[in-house]
């Protein structure tokens, strides 16, 4: 198999993946259904990922992958990275949707907040800030740093308020902002 074609594949395979994933969850979702979504068969799915579990931790980082590349971090804007953070959240809800299903069902996802690469130059970040006194340093970083994610995904299918949608009025989402 050509190489754009392994890819093309492997990209049908996490869309319909996903799909499956956001919908049904990680014990409802059916490799069948995703293979044959995908127009492949289920060896091929499992020769890229190895089974369900291996598929969806593809599927969770490409899309927390994505969200944490186009949302911008800088310490001395905390208020305007959680207002990214939301903005992400309302442009992408299969990822809300995939973490809540893997916190529910009790799936170890990398704790990409505080664990990653990403997440520990955000965390030193906060620190610096707290240090430059821009930040109330009587918070541990990974404490602010959760507080700013839990505001940004309040109104997400995760929170506790009325979900936010894409079609909801400009004025709803600036009231939230």
């Amino acid at each position: 198999m050509s190489p754009r074609k392994s890819d093309a594949t492997r990209r049908r395979l996490l869309d319909a993946a996903t799909a499956d994933f956001a919908a049904h969850g990680i014990a409802g979702a059916r490799v069948d259904r995703i293979a044959a979504a995908a127009g492949v068969n289920k060896a091929q799915l499992y020769a890229y990922f190895g089974d369900k579990l291996g598929l969806f931790g593809a599927v969770f980082r490409l899309h927390a992958d994505a969200v944490v590349d186009s949302v911008p971090f800088t310490a001395d804007d905390l208020a305007g990275y959680a207002v990214r953070l939301y903005d992400a959240a309302v442009a992408r809800p299969e990822l809300v949707r995939l973490a809540t299903w893997a916190k529910l069902e009790g799936v170890a996802t990398d704790n990409l907040a505080t664990e990653s690469s990403a997440g520990a130059a955000k965390l030193r970040a906060i620190a610096e800030a707290q240090r430059a006194g821009q930040v109330d340093a009587s918070i541990e970083p990974r404490d602010v740093l959760a507080l700013l994610i839990a505001m940004a995904l309040a109104w997400s299918p995760s929170g506790l308020a009325a979900a936010t949608t894409p079609g909801d009025a400009a004025t709803d989402h600036d009231r939230r902002k």
